[in-house]
């Protein structure tokens, strides 16, 4: 093939004017937008225009010597490789471009959310969404080239399926980490209690959860395990309730019994850790005459609970000393503490 210079010229001011226009749009939409930008508090658009004026102008250089190339006179064969190549350097211009944005946009709601366990799953999503990006842009080209697409779309839908089998429980699990950090049953730090196990969490993981348990050792439970169970979450609890049960002899007068509600409220009141609830004669029992004591601690920390309730025993034991009263035993066991109440 002879180079015509009545066509080489044509072709090469072709190629250099459409570079260097494509440079100062470049510029112009760089100061342009920039004027625009500099008005918001955010740098994301910042680095978006700059983005813009990055890839404008090789992308125009490449447009420019598409076109250039038209103007010399080849054969089908070159047209197709040189056009080939263009494409895939448009796309790949184009999808790195895309990609950039993307991310800074993602990396950007991830610094605007308050929770760090939500930041990082947030982050986490970006290899994802590159890979889809990049997937995306090859299926662009290789349709764009003419590639028959329909054995492509077979093989991807197959590939699909036997990748959806083989991923099934690692997706699942992802998707109950993502319903964890978003509906918040409880977050790192917080004690919670599921069937048999009562820890704390230390870290939500993608796959699975780490809980410390009372006694120290480490405790690891699927996420899909955690969302499919009754979790009772002690760092919600506000405030303890106590409840529990005292008896008296049967030789204890009318009396002393209408003053014992009083009494055990002062009790309760006394030391300024509790608030009392109620006190109530409930019951008359085979070798005992039971009241029933409740009042809340304003607490989560179950120990600091326990010291208010030695407090508030230590305290009964005194004062009906010092009343005369005697204690009397029931027939039946009686839980001391609903843990479970707030």
């Amino acid at each position: 093939m002879s180079l015509d210079p009545g066509t080489f010229l044509p072709a090469l001011l072709t190629l250099v004017g459409g570079g260097f226009l494509s440079i100062l749009l470049a510029r112009v939409l760089t100061v342009v937008l920039g004027r625009i930008t500099r008005r918001t508090r955010s740098s994301t658009d910042d680095f978006i225009v700059q983005l813009l004026g990055e890839t404008i102008p090789p992308a125009g250089w490449v447009v420019s010597a598409a076109i250039a190339w038209q103007i010399i006179p080849t054969n089908a064969t070159g047209d197709r490789v040189a056009f080939g190549l263009a494409k895939l350097i448009l796309v790949v211009l184009l999808v790195r471009l895309v990609n950039r944005i993307s991310v800074r946009l993602l990396q950007s709601w991830a610094k605007r959310q308050a929770e760090e366990s939500v930041a990082t799953m947030i982050r986490s999503l970006v290899p994802l969404l590159r890979a889809l990006v990049w997937t995306v842009g090859v299926l662009f080209y290789l349709q764009n080239i003419g590639v028959q697409m329909a054995a492509i779309w077979a093989l991807l839908s197959a590939g699909g399926i036997g990748a959806g089998l083989a991923l099934r429980e690692p997706v699942a699990e992802f998707f109950e980490y993502v319903t964890i950090l978003l509906d918040k049953p409880f977050v790192s730090g917080q004690f919670i209690n599921v069937g048999d196990v009562w820890a704390t969490v230390d870290r939500v993981g993608v796959r699975s959860t780490r809980l410390r348990s009372v006694n120290g050792e480490a405790i690891v439970m699927s996420n899909s395990a955690l969302t499919g169970s009754v979790v009772a979450n002690y760092g919600e609890m506000h405030r303890r309730r106590l409840i529990y049960r005292l008896g008296v002899t049967y030789d204890t007068s009318h009396a002393t019994l209408q003053r014992i509600p009083a009494l055990l409220q002062s009790i309760v009141e006394s030391g300024g850790d509790a608030q009392f609830d109620r006190c109530h004669f409930v019951a008359f029992n085979d070798s005992s005459l039971d009241f029933e004591l409740v009042y809340f601690v304003p607490t989560n920390d179950f120990a600091q609970a326990m010291n208010v309730q030695q407090r508030i025993n230590l305290e009964i034991v005194r004062r009906f000393a010092e009343e005369g009263i005697e204690f009397a035993f029931p027939t039946r066991t009686v839980q001391l503490i609903n843990p479970t109440a707030n």
